[in-house]
């Protein structure tokens, strides 16, 4: 599966975002009860914010997933871990869908990763998961994922876990 990026429109595609993140199975996205206007409001404030952005991921030129990367000296882990210099934190949504595609949500953190990666200046990639969403963790465990400790965040219990490009590198070519 090849896939795309663009940069996320918090108008034009809040109406998508928004039956994304208001299934059931989105519901570590935290945003279940959200409205519509709530799912503009905080793409919006991601789109205006200089240490987070949100990319929509095609395949085939139509959304497929959701990506958000964000500087964790300056949001989401502040205070939390000690970042270094070129450490990017991640977030993926993969939708729900009627038809299932073996393998797709893998294809698309391998994608995600690998798309990090691609800035020389992207040393470790930072994640917060759940600690109850053991679904993500595998997947993080397949693309090089290292946990490190569990950290208490104002909404929830995450697992703070890192991927140096040498454990990606590795992993995918396992």
């Amino acid at each position: 599966m090849k896939f795309t990026f663009r940069p996320l429109d918090p108008l034009k595609d809040a109406e998508l975002l928004h039956a994304w993140v208001t299934h059931p199975k989105a519901a570590f996205w935290m945003m279940r009860d959200a409205k519509l206007e709530d799912v503009e409001r905080a793409y919006m404030e991601i789109a205006a914010d200089e240490h987070q952005h949100a990319l929509l991921g095609l395949l085939d030129g139509e959304p497929a997933f959701l990506m958000e990367t964000y500087d964790p000296a300056h949001r989401e882990l502040v205070g939390l871990y000690e970042p270094e210099p070129g450490d990017v934190g991640m977030h993926f949504l993969v939708p729900p869908t009627q038809t299932p595609v073996h393998g797709f949500t893998r294809a698309v953190i391998t994608a995600v990763v690998a798309r990090l990666f691609e800035d020389p200046a992207t040393a470790r990639i930072v994640v917060e998961p759940d600690v109850r969403n053991a679904a993500v963790h595998a997947l993080n465990d397949v693309v090089g994922f290292v946990p490190e400790r569990e950290i208490q965040k104002p909404e929830k219990k995450a697992l703070l876990s890192f991927c140096t490009r040498e454990r990606f590198e590795k992993a995918v070519a396992a």
